[in-house]
C-alpha cells in the first residue's frame, strides 16, 4: 500500500463534534476516484485536536467507506501508552497501516524516539509509516535515526516533509537518505509543493493533502510518475502553484482545504476544530477562484 497516491482527507469538525456526514462525503469522493490508499487523521485530519473516541469512530468510518482501498491511520499522541491505545483502536477498526509521528511536550532525544517506534512496532500487527513532520511536532529526524528505525521489521515507509527545490538537489537528498534505509522501506513525499520534485527524485508515494480533496488532480501526477514521465510530473505540479501559494499564505494547508470542502458542499463552511478559525469570506472567494481557474477535481 505504500506506493502511488495516498490521499489525506480533512476531518471536518463543528461545534457538535466530528461532522461524520461531511467526513463520509469526503471519503466517498476519494474512494470514487480510486486513490491507492487513504491516510486518515493526519495533520490535516486534525488528530491532535480529537479525543480517543472521536479518533476511533473516525477510523472506523474511514475503513467502512474505503472498502478495498487500504487505510492508514495516524496514532500520534504525547505518551507512549496513549499511542498504544490508539494503535489498538485503529487496528480494531480495520486499519491496514499506522502512521506514527514523534510527539512530546518535552523535547525528545533520538533514543527516546527509537524506543517509541520499537515499542509500537512490537505491539502492532500492521506495518508502520514514520511521520516526519517537524513543522507540527518540532522533532526533526536525522538520517541516521531513520536508518535505525528502518531496521525495525514493522517499519515499511517514511513520510518525509519535502525535498530541496531543484531536481539535482532533490535527487541527491533522496539518494542520500536511501543509503540509510532497508531496501524494502519506501519513501513518500508529503510537502505538496515538493511533490513533483520528490516523485521525480524517486519517492514511491505521494502522501497528499491535495489528493485528500482533489483526488483526480493529484492522480494525474502520480500516474505520470508511475510511467517515469518526469516532464509531465513537473508540468502538472507547476500548474498547481497558485494552490501551493494559498497554502503558504494561510500558514499551511488545513484552512485552505477546509474552505475548499465547504465550497464543494461537502462540509459546513466552518469545519475546523477550535482554536483554528475558518478563512474570511474574501479569502474563501480567493480559494474558490483558484479552484475554478485550475479546474481542481
Amino acid at each position: 500500500m505504500f506506493t502511488g497516491l495516498s490521499a489525506f482527507p480533512l476531518t471536518p469538525v463543528t461545534a457538535r463534534g466530528v461532522d461524520e456526514q461531511g467526513f463520509t462525503k469526503i471519503l466517498a469522493r476519494l474512494t470514487a476516484a480510486r486513490v491507492d490508499s487513504l491516510g486518515v487523521l493526519g495533520s490535516t485530519g486534525s488528530y491532535a485536536y480529537l479525543s480517543r473516541e472521536q479518533r476511533k469512530r473516525s477510523a472506523t468510518l474511514a475503513c467502512q467507506v474505503a472498502g478495498e482501498i487500504p487505510v492508514m491511520v495516524c496514532v500520534g499522541a504525547i505518551s507512549t501508552d496513549a499511542v498504544l491505545h490508539l494503535a489498538e483502536d485503529a487496528q480494531s477498526a480495520g486499519a491496514a497501516a499506522l502512521l506514527l509521528p514523534a510527539m512530546s511536550y518535552q523535547p525528545l532525544r533520538d533514543e527516546e524516539v527509537y524506543a517509541l517506534f520499537e515499542t509500537v512496532t512490537r505491539h502492532a500487527s500492521v506495518p508502520v509509516c514514520v511521520y516526519d513532520n517537524p513543522r507540527t511536532t518540532h522533532f526533526r529526524f536525522a538520517d541516521e535515526l531513520l536508518g535505525q528505525l528502518s531496521s525495525l521489521k514493522g517499519i515499511r515507509s517514511i513520510k518525509i516533509p519535502g525535498v530541496p527545490d531543484t531536481p539535482i538537489a532533490a535527487a541527491e537528498r533522496v539518494a542520500a537518505l536511501r543509503q540509510h534505509l532497508r531496501p524494502d522501506v519506501t519513501l513518500g513525499i508529503s510537502g505538496d509543493a515538493s511533490a513533483g520534485l520528490g516523485l521525480n527524485a524517486g519517492c514511491e508515494v505521494w502522501y497528499s493533502v491535495c489528493g485528500g480533496i482533489f483526488p483526480e488532480t493529484a492522480k494525474q501526477i502520480t500516474q505520470a510518475a508511475a510511467i517515469n514521465d518526469a516532464e509531465r510530473v513537473t508540468a502538472l505540479t507547476h500548474r498547481l502553484q497558485p494552490l501551493w501559494d494559498l497554502f503558504r499564505k494561510h500558514g499551511g494547508s488545513i484552512r485552505v482545504i477546509a474552505a475548499a470542502a465547504g465550497i464543494l458542499g461537502l462540509t459546513d463552511a466552518d469545519c475546523l476544530p477550535r482554536p483554528l478559525l475558518p478563512l474570511s469570506a474574501a479569502e474563501v472567494a480567493e480559494v474558490a477562484a483558484v479552484m475554478a481557474a485550475l479546474d481542481l477535481k
